[in-house]
Parts: C-alpha cells; sequence; structure tokens
C-alpha cells in the first residue's frame, strides 16, 4: 500500500522536522537565520504550534544542510531524534496501535501527515516485511539531496519502529539505491544491520515474526480516538480539493485551535476577500467549513472518548457549554445525551 503524494507548496505540516534539521546543524556551530535561509521561516517560527510549513521548505532546509554541514552523519543524527512524540496525532496513532501489523499499515495510512518527500509502501511476503521507499519524488532532487533524504528515511524509520516496539528488534538488512559511499560505517552505526549498496531501491527488510507483537503503548480507547483524528486530518474527498480542501487543512491541523477567517487567508497567502470569493464559487462559506469541523470534532470527542461536555465545548472553542449545546443541536438535529448514547 503506498499513499498520494501532497503539493511540494501546501502549508499543512507542524515545523517539527525542520526544526530537528535546525537543531542539529546548531549544534555543528550553524546559526539557525542560515540553516532556514530561504524558507520565509523564523526561528521563532519553529516552536510556535499554530505554524504551518511546506514540504518545499524542508526540503530547501536540507538542501542548506547539504550545503552548510561537513559532517556526513548529520541525516542519521536528524532522523535519529524524530521521534513520533514530535509528529502530534500521527505519532499518537502509531505508538497505540495495537499490533506492529498496524503500525505499518498506518504508518503508511497517515504518512501524508508527515512531510513526506516520497512515497512508503510496505509489503508482508513469507518471513520478511519490507519497507519500501520508491524513487519518487514530490520535487526531484540532487545527487545529494536524494542521497540526503534516503539517509534521513533510514533513520527515521529504525527509530520509529525500535519506538513503537519497545523491544530490541533492528531490521534484518537495509537496501541502498547508489553507490557505496566513504562514510558506509555510519549505515551500520545508526540502522544496526547490514546493508547493501548498489540496489534497485530504497529499502529495510525486518522479520514478519514481530508483526504479532503488541506495542508497549497499546491501546484500544487511545488508538481509536487518535486513529479517527487522523482520517479526519488526512481529509475526506470533499477537504482534497480547491479552496475548500485548503480551508479544511489549515482547520485540522491543529484540532481545537481554529484560526480565524483573516489568519487562514494569511497561510493561503491571499486575502479574506479573494478567500471569500473563491468559497462562494465553490458553494460553501467559511463558517460552513468550521462548523462542519467542529461539529465532526464534537461527535468524535462525545463518542470516542470519556471527556466531559465542559471540557468538550472547551475543546471546540466555546466558553459557554449551553453554547455548545445549541451548537451541536443546530449541526446535527441531535442532543449530547443522544450523541452519546449512540456510541453504544
Amino acid at each position: 500500500m503506498s499513499e498520494i503524494l501532497p503539493k511540494a507548496t501546501e502549508r499543512i505540516y507542524a515545523p517539527y522536522k525542520i526544526n530537528a534539521v535546525v537543531e542539529v546543524l546548531a549544534e555543528q556551530g550553524i546559526d539557525a537565520p542560515l540553516a532556514l535561509a530561504g524558507t520565509g521561516l523564523s526561528p521563532a517560527q519553529l516552536h510556535d504550534p499554530s505554524a504551518l510549513t511546506s514540504i518545499r521548505q524542508f526540503l530547501t532546509v536540507c538542501e542548506n544542510a547539504i550545503a552548510l554541514s561537513r559532517d556526513p552523519a548529520t541525516p542519521f543524527e536528524i532522523g535519529s531524534r524524530l521521534h513520533l512524540s514530535a509528529y502530534g496525532m500521527y505519532g499518537y496513532a502509531l505508538m497505540s496501535c495495537l499490533s506492529l501489523r498496524e503500525y505499518f499499515r498506518l504508518a503508511v495510512k497517515y504518512r501524508r501527515l508527515a512531510t513526506p518527500p516520497f512515497p512508503a509502501i510496505w509489503e508482508e511476503r513469507g518471513a520478511t516485511v519490507t519497507w519500501r521507499f520508491p524513487d519518487s519524488f514530490v520535487s526531484p532532487p540532487s545527487a545529494d539531496m536524494r542521497r540526503f533524504l534516503f539517509e534521513l528515511q533510514l533513520a527515521i524509520t529504525v527509530t520509529h519502529v525500535q519506538e513503537v516496539a519497545g523491544f530490541d528488534c533492528p531490521p534484518m538488512q537495509a537496501r541502498i539505491p547508489y553507490a557505496r559511499p566513504g562514510h558506509a560505517a555510519l549505515y551500520r552505526k545508526f540502522l544496526a544491520c547490514a546493508c547493501e549498496f548498489d540496489q534497485p531501491e530504497t529499502q529495510l527488510l525486518y522479520d514478519s515474526a514481530i508483526l504479532d507483537r503488541k506495542p508497549k503503548m497499546a491501546h484500544q480507547l487511545t488508538a481509536s480516538l487518535v486513529q479517527e483524528t487522523c482520517d479526519r486530518l488526512l481529509g475526506q474527498a470533499k477537504i482534497s480539493e480547491g479552496a475548500t480542501g485548503e480551508v479544511y487543512r489549515v482547520l485540522m491541523a491543529v484540532p481545537g485551535n481554529f484560526p480565524s477567517m483573516e489568519e487562514v487567508a494569511e497561510r493561503l497567502n491571499t486575502t479574506p476577500r479573494t478567500l471569500r470569493r473563491k468559497l462562494s464559487l465553490e458553494e460553501t462559506s467559511f463558517q460552513q467549513i468550521l462548523d462542519d469541523v467542529r461539529s465532526a470534532l464534537a461527535i468524535e470527542y462525545l463518542q470516542s472518548s470519556k471527556m466531559s461536555t465542559d471540557d468538550i465545548g472547551m475543546l471546540l472553542g466555546f466558553s459557554d457549554t449551553a453554547n455548545f449545546r445549541r451548537a451541536l443541536k443546530r449541526w446535527t438535529g441531535k442532543g449530547l445525551e443522544e450523541l452519546r448514547l449512540s456510541s453504544g
């Protein structure tokens, strides 16, 4: 199974990957403004929970790292620091899955939330489960960038599988689609497995015996809740295209933190007037989209969590529970108690 890659310029990602690159370069004496050159980002934005970035900006930071760093371990160091806890709902969904087989499946299903510069596929064949990373990029890379991104991805994948599993499970083998580099020893150090170079495709091979093992943080309720939220974030058909889709993606990037129409327009590099006109042509409005997002999250929280009505209302931006009840009735035609009961 593989995923459809997003556009390189879509600003829909929290800046955790960019921040990891900047942190590693800072330890090498490279200042953040240099690492961020050409991205339009400031160091302060890397710690802003509402900031959204694009794959293009991430790739620009990687290009800067290639140009500025003299340490061939840089992509491996970055990848080994990108813990799942930094990935928001995507990371929580993977950490709380109920088996490693489920982890492999969800890691691909939700990978669009993880600033992916190329696709991922996992295949189970007999005694082997294989992570495949096809040589198909969002933006065509140079040879140096291609190697940097593959090295980074290999380190990320090994780190994540280990974190989810909670027990020692390095890959059995790594396959690398280019000639053995002078720093080949770093592959063994960070991937902890045998590596073969000049292979047709980037791959990591694992023993399929691990697939039915239960991850250390497996939790049924948490898994259900965060997976549903990831489904919302990924977007159903209605949020995949046009200005409507762009607004949905911004509003769902950080559920519970709903920017105003002016803020959404700014993030989409347009004006409120232009955005309003585009939405009108698509027979919707900013308020309709916001109500749809809040309604979907309200139903999800009511039916998938034990949170109180007050807490849910607050998460959805209501300071008064009575207003939340009225809004929910308007959205769904049902009351709070009826929606709670329907989950059983």
